[in-house]
């Protein structure tokens, strides 16, 4: 087995109603922009591709064959951002988009909100923290107290959890489990 093979998630594709209106939230929401459409070859429907970065084709792909009566599937698509600020901002746009059921959690190791989109999917926008705790772990989190306050309230949580460490050591613990099972899978 080659040692540097390492697959990256990089990109996922729902089944919209609207594609047009699901297009509009995403990229008034995430900044991303349509980058192709067309119908498939083996899949003989419409697909708008979407990506918020110039060196990834798309992160994002909206395929129009989604039955009007069809419920999401989607456990929920996550973006992540670098500040409070950021979440306060993802609020804003989706909520004035049509977003509804928004709702802040603490995940210990993750600041996040989450949202259904105009068609019921669930999106969730975080930002990592300095922290770990064990998965899945939630407390509910209001953005709109000040970041200090946020904070500091985050890190009384997670340092109350038995399992609490820096992300730092769960890095470094994670690294080495996974290069004594690459070195398993070598032997």
């Amino acid at each position: 087995m080659d040692p540097s093979y390492q697959p990256n998630l990089s990109h996922c594709g729902i089944f919209c109603r609207d594609v047009e209106a699901m297009k509009r939230f995403y990229c008034e929401v995430f900044d991303m922009q349509e980058t192709d459409r067309g119908v498939g070859f083996t899949f003989p429907f419409t697909i708008v591709f979407l990506s918020g970065r110039n060196d990834q084709h798309h992160q994002l792909a909206l395929a129009s064959s989604r039955g009007p009566d069809s419920p999401s599937t989607v456990m929920q698509l996550s973006f992540k951002v670098q500040t409070i600020d950021h979440l306060r901002e993802a609020r804003k746009r989706a909520l004035a988009l049509g977003a509804t059921k928004m709702r802040g959690l603490n995940h210990g190791n993750a600041l996040s909100i989450y949202c259904l989109d105009p068609e019921e999917n669930t999106v969730e926008v975080y930002l990592d923290t300095p922290w770990y705790v064990s998965q899945p772990h939630g407390d509910p989190l209001d953005i709109d107290l000040d970041d200090a306050a946020i904070w500091l309230e985050t890190e009384r949580i997670v340092r109350s959890d038995p399992s609490f460490m820096p992300v730092a050591e769960w890095s470094r613990r994670f690294a080495a489990r996974n290069a004594a099972a690459q070195s398993v899978l070598r032997a």
